[in-house]
């Protein structure tokens, strides 16, 4: 008998039929029975809080009925869920663990972080409270709430995969910081919840690789605390913008060595908009944006990075190229007017 329980993969013996006590299989039974423990834990506690929505109207707000999953994050029901689901819903049916139903209004949309808010009318709901959890790391359990086809509460797990992967969102706009994880996922798993160990929402379910097996992503929760709590005060989250439309330009080689240049290429302003923040600075066609507050802007994605992060209302220093010198130019943010396309 070994001196130390459970027993390590490598000094433990292989399962045999015989008729002995088997250590190994012991050992296997006491770390499968920790393991379902674990998960059906979270299960109980978690499960009344996730939904279903049947939503009707569909992306283009056609007659087209479509289903996802949700989490409720208030106990007056605010339910966070994949704005892929309810863009162009006319109308939100939720329905609930326990068969009620109810109907709920979208009251916030962010196609740039793919995260929708849809409030339920019908007094108080079981709901997951949205925490600071501990970093997360590659290998650690992922435990998958949601309504894949309809089929209410279906559980699936895995590990996580990968983190700080990069999913681009309906509007342009990189997704960063997402988790890749091996929970298996389904259409309608959309908007549901990706749970650590103990029952803590760690991401939202958003998206699958169609064509491998199990690789599937959510939007952290992080992003989700920070999306939620603009929805919930502003009706919208508020983001910064320069009033331009850019494109991506390679720089003279001899230019870069000679001044020193953070990159080869950089974000040439094809148009500044009238009236926009941009054109208050002085910003110009044809200029060249090397770097935002200190960050190098090879591309218009590092660009809506360092945009991603900004306050509105707040002062963003650009370093730009003009023709073949190099300025600084201080300018005043203002909130973006709408979904951002090819303009920031």
């Amino acid at each position: 008998m070994p001196d130390r329980w459970p027993v390590p993969v490598n000094d433990a013996p292989r399962c045999s039929r015989g008729g002995g006590e088997d250590v190994g299989c012991r050992a296997d039974a006491v770390l499968l029975d920790a393991y379902s423990r674990a998960v059906t834990a979270v299960v109980d506690a978690v499960a009344p809080a996730v939904v279903s929505l049947a939503v009707t109207g569909g992306r283009d707000g056609g007659a087209v009925s479509g289903s996802g999953s949700g989490v409720v994050l208030t106990p007056d029901g605010h339910v966070l869920t994949n704005s892929h689901v309810v863009t162009g819903a006319r109308a939100v049916e939720v329905r609930m663990n326990d068969g009620a139903t109810r109907t709920g209004d979208v009251i916030g949309n962010d196609p740039s972080t793919d995260l929708a808010v849809v409030w339920t009318r019908g007094g108080r709901m079981p709901c997951l409270a949205l925490e600071e959890t501990p970093p997360l790391k590659p290998g650690q359990l992922a435990i998958a709430i949601g309504n894949p086809y309809g089929y209410d509460a279906s559980v699936s797990t895995g590990v996580i995969s990968a983190l700080g992967r990069v999913l681009r969102g309906v509007d342009g706009r990189l997704i960063d910081n997402v988790i890749q994880h091996t929970a298996p996922l389904n259409p309608g798993n959309s908007g549901g919840a990706l749970l650590d160990s103990h029952g803590r929402l760690i991401g939202i379910n958003t998206a699958i690789v169609a064509p491998a097996q199990a690789i599937g992503f959510a939007i952290p929760a992080t992003t989700a605390r920070v999306v939620l709590a603009q929805i919930l005060a502003f009706g919208r989250v508020r983001r910064a913008h320069l009033g331009i439309a850019g494109r991506v330009r390679r720089l003279d080689r001899r230019l870069v060595r000679t001044l020193g240049l953070p990159a080869d290429s950089a974000v040439e302003v094809a148009e500044v908009t009238a009236g926009g923040p941009a054109a208050g600075a002085g910003l110009r066609t044809g200029d060249y944006i090397l770097a935002a507050d200190g960050t190098a802007t090879p591309g218009m994605d590092a660009l809506f990075r360092v945009l991603s992060g900004a306050v509105p209302d707040g002062i963003l220093q650009l370093d730009i190229l003009r023709r073949t010198t190099r300025l600084t130019i201080s300018l005043a943010l203002r909130e973006a007017p709408g979904v951002a396309g090819a303009a920031s």
